[in-house]
């Protein structure tokens, strides 16, 4: 079965594809995050991404749109809901390059991540699977978190400190205990 893996950094992607190749699945990498910001945070990201598909073999397809200016007028009216704008973005996204591409389904490196909404997550996931008419592999890669981040440093990955978003580095910054420079 052939599966589109979108993937959003090297470090939450390296434990699904082994993972979902142990299954025997055909995994391609998809790179697709147009709400990661500042640039230079989203070209870190990507080229630690290509180096490591070229690493394992894993054909990389790459949507290289770096969208500040429309991800921020997206989520502009309800900053705190950001997630699922982003979320919808991506995974349909996702979900259409599969169904275009022939894929059999797609998933995301997102759903290793203890961080993100889960539910949320599969809901908009499942709801682009219809949409786009491709079936959404579902896999709760959280158990393999921890060992996913340390097969990153082992592997001088770049690791980075936030979600992505300029509001998730603002957070960052600004949870309690946190002193500004």
């Amino acid at each position: 079965m052939k599966t589109l893996l979108h993937i959003c950094c090297a470090p939450c992607a390296n434990r699904p594809i082994a993972a979902l190749r142990e299954e025997g699945l055909e995994v391609t990498g998809f790179w697709y995050n147009p709400n990661i910001h500042p640039f230079t945070e989203y070209r870190a990201r990507r080229n630690c991404v290509r180096e490591y598909a070229g690493q394992i073999g894993l054909p990389l397809l790459e949507r290289n749109d770096y969208g500040l200016r429309p991800f921020v007028r997206a989520v502009a009216e309800d900053i705190p809901h950001r997630c699922v704008k982003c979320y919808e973005t991506r995974l349909y996204e996702t979900a259409r390059q599969a169904a275009e591409g022939g894929f059999d389904s797609f998933t995301s490196s997102l759903f290793i991540s203890p961080y993100q909404n889960h539910q949320l997550m599969r809901r908009v996931a499942e709801e682009a699977a219809k949409t786009w008419g491709v079936a959404f592999l579902y896999r709760d890669f959280r158990p393999l978190f921890r060992e996913g981040q340390s097969f990153a440093r082992e592997q001088g990955f770049y690791i980075q400190k936030y979600c992505g978003c300029v509001f998730s580095e603002e957070e960052r910054y600004l949870k309690p205990n946190k002193i500004l420079p």
